[in-house]
């Protein structure tokens, strides 16, 4: 399939600015929830207990609904499925647009359920599914680091823009961006089918002219060993059974999956315990919370969208998962044991670090499936991380709540954000075996090969 750069800017158009009005109604939520559930009160549990609930059941709806898109992405395009995610985003913002009383907030949170299941994981598998379609495989991690860095992009914007708006007039301008992402998307996105590119065909690659020429220390997706398959004989829908072949049919894609789980475990669980760990333990307020958002989202802009280009070709996929995952740890690690209030700040800078791992995690698996499969590989990714998101805030609110207790029996009371880096630790050693196995594998090809 042929396509120019042209095809690929229009994606990371679409991608921004569906992003862009995900984040850019994020801070206003929380006020707009306790004005409609509890009125003139600054605490409010039933506030917290419905969001538990909507993230739960968004994430539970996630995990089932994200590898069935990806899988008809393969087999009826990409575009036709990414029109779902990002019509059904409109909903939820139109409401609050009109008005924001009692009434139309819990339509909204009805909307924001529904939409949550198809946008959550949807997009981002259906745009590197997308991506995989039209760059070579050695030159995937470079575009899927791109793609990443535009999202940071669309969330530091998003983020920006909310501040300088008043409440009712950020639905407003989100529904409108959102109304005009998916005009955008109708029109000027080209379509893209489950073919991807090979090394050979130099043709569809836009990064091409702008890159320099590299190798990867990759498998290539043609080796049967690293490339499972689906069942060729099943024409509908996979099943349950067939997806989990899928993923442990061979060590890249098991390996994949298992990083997946437990980075976003860990990261779930940092999101969860950070904000009310520095709360209690150097009294941040709104202000240096966004102060942080702003330094993590333009870190993980400028690591995604400069530095992974940068060195993707030069080191491969799997040595920036292992640099990623050791960022990750350090980042997490100096949370934990903050000894001043500036400490988180220089720990957030070590999301340059971390943002490589999910564009090397989504690039090695592109690598390892067929070109009919990127997208329900893509899907069961993002669903593997869906499901580690579910259980984070149910391991870890508690958790925290313990740690931050005056009757703890001990009073660290960042232990369980050292919890949360474990699972980090976890992906970092899983990493280091893949990556000693697929060596070792390399190893003795070559030995076959010279004694053949």
């Amino acid at each position: 399939m042929n396509t120019d750069l042209a095809g690929l800017g229009h994606l990371f158009v679409v991608f921004f600015l569906f992003h862009f009005h995900s984040f850019m109604v994020i801070p206003a939520i929380i006020d707009v929830t306790m004005e409609a559930v509890c009125p003139g009160r600054d605490q409010c549990s039933v506030a917290i207990y419905l969001s538990g609930f909507q993230n739960a059941v968004t994430g539970l709806g996630a995990v089932v609904v994200t590898p069935i898109v990806g899988n008809l992405s393969d087999r009826y395009g990409r575009k036709a499925l990414m029109t779902l995610p990002v019509t059904v985003a409109i909903l939820p913002l139109f409401v609050l647009a009109c008005n924001r009383s009692e009434v139309y907030f819990y339509v909204f949170y009805v909307a924001s359920i529904v939409a949550g299941i198809f946008c959550q994981g949807t997009m981002l598998s259906l745009c590197f599914a997308y991506v995989a379609d039209h760059v070579r495989p050695r030159r995937r991690a470079a575009a899927f680091a791109l793609l990443s860095g535009v999202s940071a992009a669309g969330f530091v914007s998003g983020t920006l823009t909310a501040r300088f708006l008043a409440a009712s007039s950020t639905f407003q301008v989100a529904a409108a961006v959102a109304t005009a992402t998916a005009i955008y998307l109708g029109v000027f996105l080209p379509d893209s089918g489950g073919v991807s590119c090979t090394d050979g065909d130099e043709a569809c690659d836009p990064l091409l002219q702008a890159s320099s020429s590299s190798t990867s220390s990759s498998a290539s997706s043609s080796d049967e060993e690293l490339s499972p398959r689906l069942p060729p004989h099943k024409a509908g829908l996979p099943s349950l059974s067939d997806m989990f072949t899928f993923l442990t049919g061979s060590l890249a894609m098991s390996g994949a999956a298992t990083i997946t789980f437990f980075c976003s475990l860990g990261e779930r669980g940092l999101e969860t315990a950070l904000m009310y760990y520095l709360k209690a333990q150097f009294g941040y307020s709104k202000d240096e919370f966004a102060d942080l958002l702003l330094i993590v989202g333009a870190a993980g802009m400028l690591s995604q969208l400069t530095v992974m280009p940068i060195l993707a070709p030069i080191l491969g996929e799997e040595i920036l998962l292992i640099v990623g995952l050791l960022g990750g740890c350090t980042q997490v690690f100096l949370y934990g044991i903050a000894w001043s209030y500036w400490v988180p700040y220089l720990s957030a800078a070590f999301v340059i670090l971390s943002a490589f791992v999910n564009p090397s995690i989504r690039t090695n698996v592109s690598k390892n499936v067929a070109s009919n499969e990127q997208g329900i590989a893509q899907g069961c990714i993002s669903g593997i991380s869906s499901f580690g998101s579910i259980l984070g805030p149910l391991i870890f609110t508690p958790l925290t709540a313990w740690a931050l207790s005056e009757t703890g029996p001990f009073n660290f009371k960042g232990f369980s954000i050292l919890c949360a880096g474990i699972c980090t630790v976890i992906a970092f050693i899983i990493s280091l075996r893949m990556r000693g196995a697929q060596s070792s594998a390399c190893k003795k090809s070559i030995v076959q090969q010279e004694q053949a």
